[in-house]
């Protein structure tokens, strides 16, 4: 299945994060929102985008949008991981059935049983307007979110 194209409406889906709060997109919706596909918590490369998510978290909320991480992982692994890494925005835990938002956005890697590591932008009526999908050891590049997240204007 392809990753999700812009211009569709993202796929409903309800997870739990961190705090085991449930985040709908339904409750999403009203501002855009940033969804940061990643593999695993505490991966070298993960560990390196969140710290940098956290570090520019000022100019995402500048610009209203909400920030939020996904991966298989369980809540509990986000809450260590949130914690060790002194993340605030929520980490939402594509847990069980394990990847099947993933699924829904097309970017599930089924021979790994992760998430592909990608950026959605959907804006506040849930519209996709941005997808990229990197090779799982490429980090992702905030400057290039933030300038799409820009253009939603």
């Amino acid at each position: 299945m392809p990753p999700i194209a812009v211009g569709q409406k993202a796929p409903e889906f309800t997870l739990k994060n961190q705090d085991m709060q449930e985040v709908t997109l339904a409750s999403l919706k009203g501002q855009p929102a940033v969804l940061a596909f990643y593999s695993l918590d505490f991966s070298p490369v993960c560990s390196n985008e969140h710290a940098c998510f956290t570090n520019d978290l000022k100019q995402f909320e500048g610009l209203k949008a909400r920030v939020l991480g996904i991966s298989v992982d369980s809540p509990f692994a986000h809450k260590a991981f949130a914690e060790k890494l002194r993340i605030s925005y929520p980490l939402l835990a594509d847990f069980h059935p394990k990847g099947d938002v993933a699924r829904k956005f097309g970017l599930f890697i089924e021979e790994k049983g992760i998430a592909n590591r990608a950026t959605v932008i959907f804006d506040a009526d849930g519209v996709v307007r941005y997808v990229k999908v990197y090779d799982i050891p490429t980090a992702r590049d905030n400057a290039e979110i933030l300038e799409a997240l820009k253009k939603l204007g």
